[in-house]
């Protein structure tokens, strides 16, 4: 009986050391309310987005890895930046393209006449 007495002792002590160190790590029990169902922790600007917004997000980790809306929301920003930027260098490059070809067309027109006359 009293074997039985000290093993009970000895686990009650185990025990609470376990729940005092776990208490020290993860606190005291206090919780954040829970974000909104479509709130995200995860921040990129409106527009502009660089290279280094990119590097430095992080996301919040779950269970099993990462949020998955979290990541597909990022993505689907990114990809919009991408396809803006990309319109803008389209119509930049178009527009090189038409000055370009406007200028070629007013050297051809001004050297047009200078190639026609014959200097005697």
């Amino acid at each position: 009986m009293g074997t039985a007495l000290i093993y009970l002792l000895v686990v009650v002590a185990v025990a609470a050391v376990f729940f005092g160190v776990a208490v020290l790590v993860f606190g005291r029990g206090e919780e954040l309310p829970p974000l909104p169902p479509d709130a995200t922790p995860t921040r990129l600007p409106a527009r502009d987005i660089g290279a280094g917004h990119v590097r430095a997000l992080r996301f919040p980790l779950v269970l099993r890895g990462y949020r998955m809306t979290e990541v597909d929301w990022v993505l689907d920003r990114l990809a919009a930046e991408l396809d803006r930027a990309e319109g803008e260098r389209d119509a930049l490059l178009a527009r090189i393209a038409e000055l370009e070809a406007g200028a070629a067309g007013r050297t051809a027109a001004r050297e047009e006449p200078g190639s026609a006359r014959i200097t005697e």
